[in-house]
């Protein structure tokens, strides 16, 4: 059941950043890129727990790395468009 679950998290933040390329207006963009953090960080989780539970055999290492930095992009993008709109 938590593969499903990191399968749709995981494609959930490609398909939140897609659409954000046609977002209506900055709040719509930051509202999708918001989304797709949230998700980044909830497919994070799944991997953990799959891993630490020996639920999968591979090592997941490599991906966790990889989401942390999907995580710090996607967090910049988050904060700097706040900030854009506030001022």
């Amino acid at each position: 059941m938590s593969s499903k679950q990191l399968l749709r998290s995981g494609t959930s933040i490609g398909a939140n950043i897609e659409e954000s390329g046609a977002a209506q207006s900055k709040r719509d963009f930051l509202s999708k890129m918001s989304i797709a953090s949230k998700e980044a960080r909830e497919a994070k989780y799944w991997l953990r727990l799959l891993n630490e539970n020996k639920l999968i055999q591979i090592n997941v290492d490599e991906y966790l790395g990889e989401i942390d930095q999907i995580i710090n992009i996607l967090t910049r993008i988050v904060k700097t468009t706040s900030q854009n709109l506030k001022n």
